[in-house]
């Protein structure tokens, strides 16, 4: 019999074809439940989001800041100090809420402006879960595709003007395309209730929007429909329209689809090392019954490795890898500091005499930057997980939030026990 080569640090390898640690397949089965039942106005969020779509662009003073969102880490020089305390609690109020539903709406009439804006739009993107495990039914409910590299982007076309945002929220990008009424120019402009709305990956080598799903098409929302429907209607709708012609006057930026596979090996496979006409950066796993969902979703997951991506580690604000894995939680009421999951997951809390002694820049709603220390994080058996946090400072509060549990879940499984392609197939 075939010896299986234990973990790095001597414990039996870890199964991962429909593993349940930490309960990431029950999270799905939860997911696609939820959405079954839910009932939300989207054809009214749809068109609150082209109806504001140029109000922070009216207010912008034409900065470099405001168009393009740069990573520039801040730390503090408080002493680190280690945190052990953990476990998962509901939402509370203090700081941005979670956007897996359309709380913290903008209404018709309401006047917003400037951050406010820009954290409304950052609550407006679909965030995968990380690959922990391997969906027992992947090979037959999923679908697959190469992530491009870039800067993950917010698409909206209405009122004839086509605005980009990062996930930040803050504006990348205004200018024409022959996007549906994306340009004022005949042919293009049309009424103002013809909008779309997609999420895309802006691809600087090639200066092109790669589209990778689809909210909105002419005013027609998509939200509550299954992923393999929305990633057909890109397909098929992009190429109808001269948005995926090469740039022109009225044309600043190519769009293009992305190719999409079943995710059995064959697909994982073409997804995995075909042809691509970018630069790959991991790979998009989408349950084909998922609808669109705001905020972290387990119905997408997120998957790399160091040979289809560059940034299978994270990097700092230098582009370098540092020595100890690096963690951003956001700073809640109590004291704890948690991740951007629905509900938030509680990985440390903040001594109270610290937090007094700081109590000027170590408010509610802030995010701090850790690192993890030499115990690491546990999440063995059904307790809460357990993390050894050592506080750094401050973290970029522009950033757009604190990590999911699953990314930094795989982010610890990268630098010790990674979930490899042959794992996956």
């Amino acid at each position: 019999m075939e010896t299986v080569p234990a973990r790095p640090d001597g414990r039996p390898p870890r199964s991962y074809k429909g593993s349940s640690r930490p309960d990431q397949q029950k999270r799905r089965e939860l997911a696609l439940a939820r959405q079954r039942e839910a009932r939300k106005e989207l054809q009214a969020h749809a068109r609150r989001l082209s109806q504001v779509l140029t109000e922070e662009a009216e207010f912008n003073d034409g900065t470099q800041e405001d168009l393009m969102y740069l990573e520039a880490e801040t730390a503090t020089d408080e002493s680190s100090f280690r945190q052990g305390t953990t476990g998962q609690e509901p939402a509370e109020s203090s700081g941005i809420p979670p956007g897996d539903s359309l709380r913290g709406q903008i209404s018709p009439g309401d006047s917003v402006r400037g951050q406010q804006l820009r954290e409304w739009y950052a609550r407006q993107l679909l965030q995968p879960e990380w690959m922990i495990d391997v969906p027992p039914d992947l090979a037959t409910n999923w679908s697959v595709m190469a992530r491009p590299e870039g800067k993950r982007c917010l698409v909206i076309s209405a009122n004839g003007s086509t605005v980009s945002r990062l996930k930040n929220g803050r504006i990348l990008h205004t200018f024409p395309s022959f996007l549906p009424n994306g340009a004022r120019v005949k042919g293009i402009a049309q009424a103002c209730h013809v909008y779309c709305i997609l999420d895309c990956i802006f691809h600087e080598p090639d200066q092109t929007y790669y589209v990778i799903d689809m909210m909105c098409w002419k005013g027609y929302p998509l939200y509550d429909c299954a992923s393999s429907f929305r990633l057909f209607w890109i397909a098929t709708k992009l190429p109808e329209t001269d948005a995926f012609r090469p740039p022109a006057h009225y044309h600043r930026f190519r769009f293009a689809p992305v190719q999409v596979y079943d995710a059995d090996p064959g697909g994982i496979h073409l997804a995995y090392a075909g042809e691509v006409p970018y630069q790959r950066d991991g790979l998009l796993f989408y349950n084909k019954e998922a609808h669109y969902s705001l905020g972290v979703t387990p119905l997408v997951l997120l998957w790399k490795d160091p040979l289809c991506s560059n940034y299978f580690l994270d990097t700092d604000s230098k582009g370098t890898i540092p020595t100890e894995q690096q963690v951003v939680l956001r700073l809640r009421a109590d004291g704890t500091v948690a991740s951007s999951d629905d509900p938030p997951v509680v990985l440390g809390s903040i001594p109270a005499a610290f937090l007094q002694q700081h109590a000027e820049s170590l408010r509610p709603g802030t995010l701090l930057r850790f690192s993890v220390g030499d115990r690491g994080i546990q999440t063995e058996g059904d307790g809460p997980p357990v993390a050894d946090l050592q506080y750094q400072g401050l973290a970029n509060q522009r950033r757009g939030g604190p990590d999911s549990f699953t990314k930094i879940l795989f982010q610890y499984a990268a630098r010790h026990d990674p979930l490899t392609i042959e794992q996956i197939l």
